[in-house]
This record gives structure tokens, C-alpha cells and sequence, in this order.
């Protein structure tokens, strides 16, 4: 039977716990994997700000925000849009009940145990994906979802957290939003090629500035041209480099406006200096289409 199990808030910081729910479950499968999960508690600065890791017949799914982590225990089978719609629901009540301040001044564990209140309300509601139809808005959670999927832990991110390796943890500062694939030839390539339309936009750029100061009659609208088609094609390399929410459609809209600079600087370039500019565009966009986030999620039907 799919259902939530087991839900908890913590503080980032230090692994504080501060709320959970009351459950007595007996399975030693559950027992574990809530002792997994205290070992998370003290990570979770150390890893992206929303996550999930299967371990055993369950999956722990979890996000943080202003300082607080909202972690759940649910069956493997328990759909994921329906697990980050309840983390939602949690992570905004604790944050319109609770000042910040006194979250971050709590010094006893489970010092907002009342919270727990809330939390087994929304389990039952959770629990009765029927009645959660029309109550909540799943259409939007399941296109954050896509456009920014959960990061999948591995079993040798749970060896790291419990202390069993002694390696240092690749999430080691601020924590990324999103892995992306390994970087190929063709985008190493591309990335050169843009970098070089970039240099020559803002050489041209400097040059029209100074033809501008010897010369009034000079049109300034081209050197804005160059430059902005210098910081399009430094953007596109940073959307490549970087995950980005709407990263594609940031990718077409910098691709736009290289082709939109190009056009009014025909009367400066040939034809062939203009489709050299844009065809570096085009495929700079495309490797940027290639290079999806690691684990990308498929679709979430409930």
C-alpha cells in the first residue's frame, strides 16, 4: 500500500531536529532507515535542496529551505509528485508559524513537538490520494518537478552520511541545485567558439566606441549591439556550465538575441562573418539542449 510513513523538520545547520511526527512502528526495516535519516540531518548542507534516496521497500525524500530541512519516509511505490506536494505543504506552515529567530535560537531538541499536530493531519490527507484531488494543485509541483528534478542520493552518499567513508563529500560548500551530465568534445568546443564570438563582439564593441569619440556622426545603437551580443554568448556558456530553472528557454531567448544583434549589424559584416556568429549561437544552444541534469525524472503520473 502506497502512504507516508514518517515525517520530521530539522535545522540545516547543525542537524537539530524540531518537529516529528509520533509514529510506533514496529518494522525493523523503518527503524533503519529513521536512523538514516538522523544521519542525513546533520548533511544536509552538504547536499542539493531537494533530494531523494531509495533504501530498501522505502524512499526518503526531502527539501530544504531558509535554514530548515522537511524530510519523509513513504513506500517506494508512493508517487514522488504527491511526496514533494506534502514536503511543500509542511515546509510553508512551519514557515508562516514559527519566527525565525526562534528557530534558530531553539537549543532543545523537538522544541516545536506541537507542530506534529500538523504533520499527522497531512499524513491522513496523503494517506487518501482521493480526497487530495481537488485539494491540492499537483499540475505545479509536477512541473517543478521536471524542470528541476529531485537529486537521486546513491547508497555511497548514505555510507558518506553515516560515517562509513572517509572520503570527502563532492557537495563540500553550496550545495548545487543540479548535477549536470559530463561535459562532451562537442560542448568543450562549442563553448571555445562562443568564447570567441564574445571577444570579437567586444573588440568590435571598443573599436565603435572609439569611432564614436573621433566621430559624432556614428550610430552608439552599434556598439550596444556588440556588446550585447558579447554577454549573450558569455550567458549561453554560463547556461552550458550551470543548471539553471528554464535553462532551454534562457538558451533560445540568448539565441535570439545574437541572431537579433547580428541583423542590425549587417552593414558591418559580410554575410559570412553574420552566419559564422550565428551558427556558433545555434550550436552552442544545442549543446546546451544535450546536456541534461544527472537522473533527469521521468514523467509523475499519480
Amino acid at each position: 500500500m502506497s502512504m507516508v510513513l514518517f515525517a520530521s523538520v530539522v535545522r540545516v545547520g547543525d542537524g537539530l531536529p524540531l518537529s516529528a511526527s509520533t509514529d510506533y512502528e514496529q518494522d525493523k526495516e523503518l527503524q533503519e532507515t529513521k536512523k538514516n535519516i538522523k544521519g542525513l540531518s546533520k548533511k544536509l548542507s552538504q547536499f542539493p535542496d531537494r533530494c531523494t534516496l531509495r533504501t530498501g521497500p522505502f524512499n526518503v525524500n526531502f527539501t530544504s529551505a531558509l535554514g530548515v530541512g522537511y524530510l519523509m519516509v513513504c513506500t517506494a511505490s508512493y508517487p514522488n509528485v504527491l511526496a514533494f506536494c506534502f514536503l511543500d505543504e509542511l515546509q510553508k506552515e512551519f514557515i508562516v508559524t514559527y519566527d525565525p529567530k526562534r528557530i534558530k535560537n531553539a537549543v532543545r531538541p523537538y522544541s516545536f513537538i506541537e507542530f506534529d499536530t500538523f504533520i499527522q493531519k497531512t499524513k491522513q490527507r496523503y494517506n487518501s490520494p482521493r480526497s487530495l484531488s481537488t485539494k491540492i494543485n499537483l499540475s505545479d509541483m509536477q512541473t517543478e518537478i521536471k524542470l528541476r528534478p529531485p537529486y537521486q542520493l546513491s547508497a555511497d552518499d548514505l555510507r558518506s552520511v553515516n560515517g562509513f567513508s572517509h572520503t570527502s563529500s563532492k557537495y563540500k560548500g553550496i550545495a548545487p541545485t543540479q548535477m549536470l551530465d559530463p561535459v562532451t568534445l562537442p560542448g568543450i568546443v562549442s563553448c571555445v567558439l562562443s568564447v570567441l564570438c564574445g571577444g570579437l563582439n567586444l573588440l568590435r564593441g571598443v573599436h565603435a566606441i572609439e569611432s564614436i569619440m573621433q566621430n559624432d556622426d556614428e550610430d552608439f545603437n552599434y556598439v550596444i549591439a556588440f556588446f550585447l551580443g558579447t554577454a549573450a554568448c558569455l550567458y549561453q556558456c554560463f547556461l552550458f556550465a550551470y543548471f539553471s530553472v528554464w535553462r532551454d528557454s534562457k538558451s533560445i531567448l540568448a539565441f535570439a538575441l545574437i541572431c537579433l544583434s547580428n541583423m542590425y549589424l549587417y552593414e558591418l559584416r559580410n554575410v559570412w562573418q553574420i552566419l559564422f556568429h550565428v551558427a556558433v549561437a545555434a550550436f552552442m544552444a544545442l549543446q546546451i539542449r544535450l546536456r541534461q541534469p544527472q537522473g533527469k525524472a521521468p514523467d509523475y503520473n499519480v
